[in-house]
């Protein structure tokens, strides 16, 4: 036989908890109901004091569990419909990968590039040449500006022609005495006039520096007005002379000018080697 008396202390030394062979459903739910109200709102007339204390945490409890369990009913539906940060998030990761691998059009402004150019090189630096220094020809053995021009164009010539510095100081010195290095024109020849010159002189039709004749041969008058033509075509006719380096001077002058005073070229001899190593530096 079960003893109904413990229906009133649940926690009877003993009994288990969760026991449900022994009472029908009916029965046991409306005993339960009356072990509620008789826990919650009052105590045995004689409890004991373990009991007692024990009875009264076990309503609190009940009621804290009841509590707890209306408001999860009610918060339920609530948390459902609000997703969790974290599934958020890995919601919005999955979307910005895809949106990022999307080609999207550049909003940066188009801006032409350079072409560059098919023949476009790096220029190569290079160092400015020094100028060069032109010396300064002074006029020496008593020669003026315009004397010592002419002897320059006499050395210049003859340079050109490859004529040694022996044939260079003849046909200076010859100059000097034929017209003191003074391009001449002549009185008899008004053509002569018509070109550069210096100086008129009367001796028949000699012009330019070395008094070479039109009428001999020499050339015309327009040539033998140039100072670089008369210097040729006199170094010419002394490069003909058989041994012209061995002689003197004056011989070898004479025997170009065919001259009526033979003997007056000799006197320039040392004027015109200091004209010319003036000239040659």
């Amino acid at each position: 036989m079960r003893n109904d008396g413990n229906l009133d202390d649940p926690f009877g030394s003993g009994r288990p908890a969760d026991r449900s062979d022994d009472t029908p459903s009916t029965n046991r739910s409306a005993k339960l109901q009356g072990l509620f109200r008789r826990t919650r709102f009052w105590a045995p007339m004689n409890p004991r004091p373990g009991r007692t204390k024990l009875a009264v945490a076990t309503g609190a409890a009940c009621c804290l569990g009841l509590v707890g369990v209306s408001q999860a009913g009610f918060g339920a539906p609530d948390r459902a419909a609000t997703p969790a940060p974290s599934a958020e998030v890995a919601e919005r990761a999955e979307v910005d990968p895809a949106s990022r691998a999307m080609t999207r059009p550049s909003t940066a402004p188009a801006t032409p590039s350079a072409t560059p150019s098919a023949t476009a090189s790096p220029k190569a630096t290079t160092k400015p040449k020094p100028k060069k220094t032109v010396r300064q020809i002074v006029p020496v053995a008593g020669l003026d500006r315009t004397q010592m021009n002419n002897a320059k164009k006499i050395v210049q010539a003859g340079r050109e022609m490859g004529m040694p510095r022996r044939a260079l100081v003849i046909a200076v010195a010859t100059a000097m005495q034929e017209s003191t290095l003074l391009n001449y024109a002549s009185g008899v020849l008004p053509e002569s006039q018509n070109y550069p010159h210096q100086a008129i002189g009367w001796d028949h039709d000699s012009v330019g520096l070395f008094q070479q004749r039109p009428s001999s041969g020499w050339g015309t008058v327009e040539q033998l007005m140039d100072p670089e033509y008369a210097t040729k075509a006199f170094l010419s006719a002394l490069a003909e002379i058989p041994g012209w380096q061995s002689l003197p001077l004056s011989v070898a002058a004479q025997a170009v000018q065919i001259s009526a005073f033979p003997d007056a070229y000799a006197q320039h001899e040392w004027r015109a080697g200091e004209v010319v190593a003036e000239i040659l530096g």
